[in-house]
């Protein structure tokens, strides 16, 4: 069966194995997180964003996605809109080399210059972009970004890149951040609703005032003028009643001083000052339309007491004499 010759031939030459799965060349595999967009899998272009959880995308390809749901794959689902993405502020290095881009990165730490090629944890800030080495930022005690002395707190710092647990942490807090922001929009809507019924409320009562306000004016005003006729009824009254009060005076001082002084009557008074007015006149007793001067014939033969009429037998046409019936 062969191995003439004196060869010796070994165990796995003869019997079979089973291989053993690929492995993934872990650099290759940092590079590649590190250089192309999460979503496309394509060169990573300027401008550059980050989401919530720290993976890095092209801007312009979010944006698509955006407009074309299709284009969104279930690891980027939580970007809903442009303000679930943050632009990073990233400092060049100026001793890249495109010849050599599996050696070196495009970006460096912008406090201590380390190469951002994800050999060192990187972290950026969601308040203003920044991004820094975690070695940095950690030597930075104050709150303030070194860069744009922009503040930040804890939950602002935002691991780029991170392992798998970190990026569930990251996850947990995103959605902390998120119910936070939608019970304070809640609270501002209840606030701003409470603000717009008072504000309708205040308005109403205005209204209803300004409404009472004519009518308290025009009852004040009516009451002023009922006053006012009043006050020039009685004045009439009182000029009425002095010349017949000092006539009763004089004839009661004539008579003597004992005797008690008459009570004008009204009547009488008034009939003095419309005793002149014709229409007047015709309402007494004693007027007669036949001995009116002032009245025509035509207009007298129209009445009985014409004497055209004294000895007609039969009915009037305008007064009615129950004697001819």
């Amino acid at each position: 069966m062969g191995c003439d010759g004196g060869t010796i031939p070994r165990r796995d030459e003869l019997v079979r194995l089973k291989k053993k799965p690929e492995q993934k060349d872990k650099d290759a595999e940092r590079q590649f997180r590190w250089k192309h967009c999460a979503l496309t899998q394509l060169r990573l272009q300027q401008p550059i964003v980050m989401c919530r959880l720290g993976r890095l995308y092209s801007k312009q390809n979010v944006i698509e996605a955006l407009l074309d749901k299709e284009k969104m794959t279930e690891a980027c689902a939580h970007i809903k809109s442009l303000k679930d993405i943050k632009n990073l502020n990233l400092t060049a290095n100026p001793a890249y080399d495109e010849t050599k881009d599996d050696k070196s990165s495009p970006y460096i730490c912008a406090l201590i210059g380390l190469e951002m090629s994800g050999q060192f944890r990187f972290v950026a800030l969601w308040t203003c972009g920044c991004v820094f080495s975690e070695r940095a930022l950690k030597e930075v005690k104050e709150k303030v970004c070194s860069v744009c002395q922009t503040p930040y707190s804890d939950d602002d710092i935002v691991i780029l890149n991170g392992t798998e647990d970190e990026v569930e942490q990251m996850r947990v807090k995103m959605e902390a951040r998120i119910a936070h922001a939608r019970s304070e929009k809640k609270s501002k809507s209840d606030k701003k609703s409470k603000s717009t019924a008072a504000t309708a409320t205040i308005t109403s009562t205005a209204a209803a005032e300004s409404k009472s306000a004519p009518t308290a004016t025009a009852s004040s005003s009516t009451i002023v003028a009922e006053s006012v006729d009043t006050a020039n009824a009685s004045a009439v009254d009182k000029n009425m009643l002095a010349p017949s009060t000092a006539k009763v005076s004089g004839e009661g001082s004539s008579k003597g001083n004992g005797s008690k002084q008459m009570v004008p009557n009204k009547r009488a008074l008034i009939s003095d000052k419309i005793g002149v007015d014709p229409v007047f006149k015709k309402s007494k007793d004693d007027y007669s339309v036949a001995k009116d001067p002032k009245a025509s014939a035509v207009y007298k033969s129209i009445f009985t007491s014409h004497e055209s009429e004294k000895d007609q037998k039969r009915a009037h046409w305008v007064t009615y004499n129950p004697f001819y019936n």
